[in-house]
């Protein structure tokens, strides 16, 4: 099973850009989009069949802001939209698809955590879904296996950006977010596996998925790891292959791709 994260920065932009036409050329079974800065009326009948799928969304309430979308080619047992608390879910940040059976439960879901890079007030409501998030995903881990695909916004590790040591006081590096990663990824605490990490432990440069459009940061390289495949175990280690897409240029993050030996 082939699933592609992306962070779109406006679906209607990224659709401009050729996303589409590249995403009918991957055979994809799964796509997770965060960021689709839409609404219904501006998805629908234009972005929400592409490629042989259909998608699934939490739209934010603020118009062109945030939003996500899950889709995918075979029909799904259950749909949850948003988290069930009113703070987040009128800004569009989760949806979940289960594709339950007698001998399963599974859910895929595509989520876009907050960036707390605009100031103080955005970064306690960063904090604050990220408590929100560890006990939910606790939760769901604790009652179906699960892949939830997105833009964290949180760069684990020194290898995860370029300039870690200029980024260590500043949102999406501080050390109360990395502590948050490395507990969710910890065997016996949150015990989720970071797909891309596990299949390419070391590596650096090539790891990034987003840059700022700032100065000549894409040009240089100067990127940041913060969009991931999250899994339960069971299905992280069914993980074959990873990808990032940088042949073209859909927004400021670069689509992750990774291929899983089983079908929904």
């Amino acid at each position: 099973m082939k699933v592609i994260t992306a962070n779109l920065n406006g679906i209607r932009s990224a659709a401009t850009k050729g996303f589409f036409e590249w995403l009918a050329q991957q055979h994809v079974d799964v796509l997770g989009v965060q960021e689709v800065k839409a609404q219904h009326e501006d998805v629908q009948g234009k972005f929400d069949a592409p490629a042989g799928l259909q998608g699934y969304f939490h739209f934010a309430e603020k118009k062109g802001y945030s939003g996500v979308g899950l889709y995918t080619r075979h029909e799904p047992s259950d749909i949850v939209v948003g988290l069930g608390n009113p703070a987040f879910d009128v800004e569009g940040r989760y949806v979940e698809l289960r594709f339950d059976s007698s001998g399963r439960k599974l859910s895929l879901i595509s989520c876009y955590f907050p960036s707390g890079s605009s100031g103080d007030e955005r970064q306690q409501v960063k904090f604050a879904f990220l408590a929100e998030m560890s006990g939910h995903l606790n939760r769901l881990k604790s009652q179906r296996e699960f892949i939830l695909v997105g833009d964290v916004n949180i760069a684990h590790q020194n290898i995860d950006l370029k300039n870690w040591k200029g980024n260590l006081k500043n949102s999406g590096f501080l050390p109360e977010e990395r502590s948050w990663m490395s507990d969710l990824v910890h065997p016996e605490q949150g015990g989720l596996v970071d797909v891309y990490r596990h299949l390419h432990p070391e590596t650096t440069d090539e790891a990034y998925t987003w840059w700022s459009n700032r100065g000549q940061a894409y040009a240089n390289n100067v990127g940041w790891r913060i969009d991931y495949h999250l899994a339960t175990p069971a299905l992280g280690r069914l993980a074959q292959r990873a990808e990032i897409y940088k042949g073209e240029k859909f927004s400021d993050h670069a689509p992750l791709t990774v291929d899983y030996d089983f079908a929904l």
